[in-house]
């Protein structure tokens, strides 16, 4: 009834009771999470073992979450850490970088394809002997104290200089000549050491490279071979020579040019030995002068052949050696594995499998040499 006040109150075990004349009214009071005294455990809405477990259990979760998260620190900040990682590639060159702009765009295309980011993931360090083989000892030590995680060279003199620069960094060669011959490795499939690479086996070709000039002039009885004494590699391709010539029944004249400023007289001797042709052995200071001997053997009328494309793109004549393209592909995947903590001694030396005949019409023409069609066929590319 309305202005009815309670007559009665009281509380209970469940909440406060309050009675209006002959209803009884309960209300509940709300349950405590945890007791703090046997007061607050009286009214508190659940029994207090109940309550007990329950906290112990939280507590139990709250631990082992904390002790996963701290077992997980070690491995995001070593995940952070790897990350963070820069591969750092030292590259040593004989002739400036601007010159060797083909070779570190091929490289730098790969490593691309293989996932590296340039800056963020990998870097390069490029150094080289300004066109003088005998400054690499130099410029390898220089590399050795930058502390790079990988050498690439190109050449035979390159790839023996770091060798002789460093025992532990690993060594990658790209377009060496023979490396078992010049004692870069041990094997091709067992290298030994912190040395293996790519070889463009340019001692093999030199017989085929001869094999070329006589199915090109079939009347060649003589060939000057250019070749460079102080190069293990370009010297054991003057060696290699010696058996096809004979059986090609060719004589050889022998070209050694180990500067730049003795290209003249080596040229004026050739002709003076009566020699009909021109064979260039791989050297890393024939190609820094690729442009210089190709115009000497227009100027000689010398037909020639080269190991290198480059050298045909210079105004040589013809070339005939590995496809370079397939050098940089096979290198950085050799460095890649290196990379992810493959030893060098442990990853054989790799050999091409694509070889590339270039010819230059416009340098035919001027030298009055037509190329035969069985020749012409056979080549890759023509310059017309």
């Amino acid at each position: 009834m309305a202005g009815d006040v309670p007559r009665r109150s009281g509380k209970g075990q469940y909440g406060k009771r309050e009675k209006y004349d002959g209803a009884l009214l309960v209300t509940r009071l709300p349950a405590m999470p945890y007791p703090t005294s046997k007061r607050q455990e009286k009214g508190s809405g659940q029994p207090m073992m109940n309550r007990s477990k329950q906290g112990r259990m939280a507590r139990k979760t709250i631990f082992v979450l904390w002790l996963t998260a701290l077992a997980l620190v070690p491995f995001h900040l070593a995940q952070a850490q790897q990350q963070a990682k820069v591969a750092k590639i030292g590259w040593l060159g004989v002739s400036s970088a601007s010159r060797q702009a083909p070779s570190i765009e091929g490289f730098r295309r790969e490593f691309r394809a293989l996932g590296y980011v340039e800056g963020k993931s990998i870097a390069f360090e490029y150094r080289d002997a300004e066109g003088k083989p005998d400054r690499l000892p130099a410029v390898a030590d220089e590399l050795v104290r930058l502390k790079v995680d990988v050498i690439v060279t190109a050449s035979t003199v390159g790839a023996l200089a770091a060798k002789n620069a460093t025992r532990t960094i690993p060594i990658v060669f790209y377009s060496a000549g023979d490396p078992v011959a010049t004692g870069l490795v041990d094997s091709l499939a067992r290298p030994g050491g912190n040395i293996t690479g790519f070889t463009v086996i340019s001692a093999v070709l030199a017989g085929k490279r001869l094999e070329l000039l006589k199915e090109t002039i079939p009347k060649l009885s003589r060939v000057a071979v250019l070749w460079n004494p102080q190069d293990p590699g370009s010297a054991q391709q003057w060696k290699e020579s010696q058996i096809p010539a004979r059986e090609l029944s060719l004589q050889l004249h022998s070209m050694e040019v180990s500067s730049a400023d003795k290209y003249d007289d080596a040229f004026k001797e050739a002709i003076k030995a009566h020699s009909a042709a021109l064979a260039v052995t791989q050297s890393s200071l024939f190609i820094f002068n690729q442009k210089q001997i190709a115009d000497l053997a227009v100027k000689t009328r010398l037909p020639a052949i080269y190991p290198r494309k480059d050298f045909v793109a210079s105004g040589g004549l013809m070339s005939y050696g590995a496809d370079q393209s397939e050098s940089y592909t096979r290198a950085a995947s050799i460095i890649d594995k290196i990379l992810k903590g493959k030893k060098p001694a442990d990853i054989p030396v790799e050999q091409p499998t694509k070889f590339e005949l270039l010819i230059n019409l416009k340098t035919a023409k001027a030298l009055g040499l037509t190329i035969p069609s069985v020749v012409m066929m056979r080549a890759e590319k023509v310059i017309k």
